[in-house]
């Protein structure tokens, strides 16, 4: 496996933005799991499945499912789904169904296969504790639940959709609850990762520090 630097935190965090600078700054490729998440679960709904799909339910229809992470486009059974996946439907299925034994074992070595090739820059909610436990450098990003959810809603409305910030807020709260309080692989920090509050600070100021952790390491080596 080349080296990965394996990012994790809650929804609106800043996990994606701050990912693909990193990757872009140390000529890392990037792998966004949430997108594949949220490409498995937009297959999922449009095989009739839901929350109440059993895992015998699910086994069956994800069979039927192929998703890939191409050159920066998310495909879902080859056809690229990369901004269908950011509706809020699309993030409400992904945390219901990522609670799901076998969607996470269907996701599990689609990740780490892209390890195999080339160094990486990885983020999501177990990328530190489950799915690059041996990672090179590790990162937990976080930030206030009201901070996130102004960013979420601007991001929705940058992208055209229609919301309610105190709607946001809430499915934020509900995700964060359904993300941490789930058996299989729950979003936590892991012991040996770095924690940033990314709350009050811009982006370049998260990506400096970032980089200023990856470097301090890599020179006391």
């Amino acid at each position: 496996m080349k080296k990965v630097i394996a990012i994790d935190g809650p929804s609106g965090a800043g996990k994606s933005t701050i990912a693909k600078l990193v990757a872009k700054e140390l000529n890392y490729a990037y792998l966004d799991t949430g997108a594949l998440y949220r490409a498995v679960a937009m297959g999922l709904v449009r095989l009739g499945m839901n929350e109440l799909s059993t895992e015998d339910q699910l086994l069956p229809a994800l069979k039927k499912i192929k998703v890939e992470f191409r050159d920066g486009l998310v495909l879902l059974n080859g056809k690229d789904v990369s901004q269908e996946i950011r509706s809020p439907e699309a993030g409400h299925y992904a945390s219901v169904f990522s609670a799901k034994r076998p969607v996470r074992e269907h996701l599990l070595n689609i990740q780490r296969d892209a390890a195999l090739y080339s160094d990486l820059v990885a983020e999501g909610r177990d990328m530190t504790t489950v799915v690059f436990p041996d990672a090179y450098k590790k990162f937990y990003l976080d930030a206030s639940v009201e901070e996130r959810s102004v960013r979420r809603t601007l991001e929705l409305i940058s992208r055209g959709f229609e919301v309610n910030g105190d709607r946001i807020r809430l499915e934020i709260m509900e995700r964060d609850a359904r993300d941490s309080g789930r058996d299989i692989a729950p979003l936590k920090k892991a012991d040996d990762a770095h924690l940033l509050d990314s709350s009050g600070l811009s982006i370049d100021e998260v990506f400096l520090k970032i980089l200023a952790i990856i470097n301090e390491d890599a020179h006391a080596r």
